[in-house]
């Protein structure tokens, strides 16, 4: 296997990245409100406006069942902290978590669908599949191409929330709150399976779907698992403590190498020579 040809597969994918809006502009707005406006609206606008403050810290009582049954581990930062500073940690340190499992896979899928079906929509794919790169560096160059940036912009993301939440709660807290640990595993253990989740079920898809929209809006669908989890987190039957997240990440990483698995064996050059030729 030689570096130099997987590094010059990842780089023109990553040109042709940067040169579709479809690919790049979601993974620009997406962060942007997670990470920006969604918590700088929950942080400011209540402290500046009339009656804000006080709708805000009764509307976190309506989830007054989701703190009554909270774990040990999950009560604890919640200990002297005022109803308004239990709310926020409340909804920006706990309910919001899962949502950030969202921009792995959405960022993966993204990516792959571009680098796999987006090479059928261009036509570039035989010429590609002529190069003198073997099957598993022209594999492993693709993968890469969605695995880094999605996993680093998450990361990233996480990163910049962070300073967020510091920075503009520290008028309300007067201290560095955040993040809790049951974030680590979250966000360095889940996300990398979840982004060779999307990554896998893409190239699954591309070898049947061979156009860029129809593949990422069918891989798309991965983001129920995450819906799943933001609901079972605010239905009280899921809560997502440092051990669950061990364990989560596990199951995922589980599915990602059995799916990657069945993404390896499909992707044949002989086979897609002859898918292209049919």
């Amino acid at each position: 296997m030689k570096w130099n040809r997987i590094n010059a597969i990842i780089n023109k994918d990553l040109v042709e990245v940067r040169g579709n809006k479809s690919v790049w502009l979601p993974m620009i707005i997406v962060p942007a409100i997670f990470v920006f406006v969604l918590p700088l609206a929950m942080l400011w606008i209540p402290t500046r406006i009339e009656g804000a403050q006080e709708s805000f810290t009764a509307s976190g009582n309506d989830l007054g069942f989701f703190l009554n049954n909270l774990p040990a581990s999950l009560a604890a930062p919640l200990q002297g902290l005022s109803d308004t500073q239990s709310m926020y940690v409340l909804m920006l340190g706990y309910i919001l978590a899962p949502m950030f499992l969202i921009f792995p896979l959405m960022f993966s899928t993204i990516i792959a669908s571009e680098s796999f079906a987006g090479e059928y929509e261009r036509k570039t794919i035989e010429a590609l599949l002529y190069t003198p790169a073997s099957d598993e560096e022209l594999f492993l160059g693709k993968v890469l191409t969605a695995f880094i940036p999605s996993v680093l912009i998450t990361w990233i993301s996480f990163i910049l929330y962070s300073l967020v939440l510091n920075i503009a709660g520290y008028p309300i807290f007067e201290r560095i709150w955040f993040p809790f640990a049951n974030w680590y595993p979250l966000i360095f253990w889940i996300t990398p399976a979840l982004a060779i989740l999307g990554i896998a079920v893409t190239v699954l898809i591309s070898a049947r779907t061979r156009t860029f929209m129809g593949t990422y809006q069918t891989s798309a669908s991965l983001v129920i698992l995450v819906l799943g989890i933001l609901g079972g987190q605010m239905s009280g039957v899921l809560y997502l403590t440092v051990e669950t997240g061990l364990l989560l990440g596990l199951f995922f990483w589980l599915v990602a190498f059995g799916v990657s698995y069945l993404a390896i064996k499909s992707f044949n050059r002989a086979r897609l020579l002859s898918g292209i030729k049919l």
